[in-house]
């Protein structure tokens, strides 16, 4: 039986997520297993996730994966290349994956594969150092696809102008630098591009499934989402846990900002760069979070990146406080298949599976230290439900593995 490993947010889970399950079984064969590797309660560009993690990682079972693991938090709220990295140690850790399945707008895991082989090569390096230091306050994207155009060749550099392509050949990357025998495999992406908040071509993007929630066109969002994941989005909904945004807790972002020293906004970028001092002068005055972010920016870096550093600012995370590689494995949610999966990773995992929350004492203090992180982040998480009553904290000690 062939195992197929998926990286994802789901967030939430639209029909070309579903399809992209299928065409993992079509290609590989009908008995095909599906693991997915799933950002929790926050996501890589910065944000809040619109629904819960359980809630999301059923209803990816309940749409065709077998089992989903949870992405710790570190690493899920980090870059393009540490989400990748993050994700693929944990799939090759489970030690039950053969491929590793992923949408891209060329499709092609060859292509991608060679991208990702010329970027790690010395002669790429060389080039990118003489692109960023020239002067011309060109962007890192800018100057990553002008280095490898010059160190390999124009159309190589080509596939880093789509997102889709760029986190496969991340995903590439990390297989490489592991040594994994996990095959890439490209599925052509179709349907709305990616960050699109039109309705575009069927099925939505994620993006645009978003952007109807934030203007309150529910039904509109419903439609866009996969049968399961619609059920469970009512389903928080009616609870008062859904949709969750960033600007419910704007307040408590801002307050955590403005309270923070300069050495404390220097930790988040390690003090490398200007992006910690212009974080902090800008904190001073803005009323809002996108305030904030326009008085902090830059040419030459994404609103992502500084974004992401707001969202660690309010988590307490540091980058001194994260680990080198993922600590453990955790199922969030798993059917018969899953649950079989996890029998077999007993033995074959090269990390603990964390079965239940209380298990983590018994582990050493890196895993212990993450899991802290991800039980503050979840009762944080839990502030931005639309009905505040229903923000309890504790919830991570308290919830297991969703079984289907």
């Amino acid at each position: 039986m062939p195992r197929a490993g998926i990286i994802a947010e789901y967030n939430p889970l639209h029909r070309g997520h579903s399809f992209l399950m299928g065409e993992a079984r079509r290609i590989l064969g009908a008995e095909t297993a599906v693991v997915c590797v799933m950002s929790g309660n926050f996501v890589q560009r910065g944000d809040f996730a619109v629904v819960d993690k359980r809630r999301r990682a059923a209803a990816a079972v309940a749409s065709g994966a077998d089992l989903v693991l949870e992405l710790p938090l570190p690493w899920a709220v980090s870059s393009a290349e540490d989400f990748a990295k993050g994700a693929v140690e944990s799939l090759a850790a489970a030690g039950v994956i053969d491929y590793l399945v992923f949408g891209s707008e060329c499709g092609d895991a060859g292509a991608l594969m060679r991208a990702a082989s010329a970027l790690e090569s010395e002669a790429f390096s060389q080039r990118l150092r003489r692109e960023l230091s020239s002067g011309t306050g060109i962007s890192f994207p800018a100057a990553r696809q002008r280095a490898l155009a010059a160190a390999a060749s124009p159309e190589e550099a080509a596939l880093l102008g789509e997102p889709n392509n760029i986190l496969g050949v991340e995903y590439c990357k990390q297989l490489l630098r592991l040594g994994s025998s996990i095959q890439p495999l490209a599925v052509l992406r179709r349907g709305a591009p990616h960050g699109g908040e039109g309705p575009g071509d069927a099925p939505y993007s994620a993006s645009a499934i978003r952007a109807l929630l934030r203007r309150g066109e529910i039904e509109a969002a419903l439609a866009g989402m996969a049968p399961a994941m619609a059920e469970a989005f009512q389903e928080a909904q009616t609870a008062g846990e859904a949709p969750v945004f960033y600007e419910n807790c704007e307040r408590a972002v801002l307050a955590r900002l403005r309270s923070m020293s300069r050495d404390e906004f220097a930790a988040l970028d390690m003090g490398r760069e200007g992006l910690s001092n212009r974080l902090w002068r800008a904190s001073r005055e803005a009323c809002s979070v996108a305030q904030v972010l326009e008085g902090a920016k830059t040419k030459r870096y994404p609103l992502a990146r500084l974004r992401r550093m707001v969202l660690w600012a309010w988590l307490g995370l540091r980058p001194a406080l994260v680990p080198e590689h993922v600590p453990y494995l955790r199922p969030l949610a798993a059917n018969a298949v899953g649950r079989a999966l996890l029998a077999e990773m007993r033995t074959r995992a090269a990390l603990p599976v964390l079965m239940k929350p209380g298990a983590v004492r018994r582990m050493p203090e890196t895993a212990r230290g993450v899991f802290e992180l991800e039980a503050r982040g979840t009762d944080l998480y839990a502030l931005g439900f639309p009905r505040l009553e229903a923000a309890r904290g504790g919830a991570e000690w308290r919830s297991g593995m969703v079984v289907l």
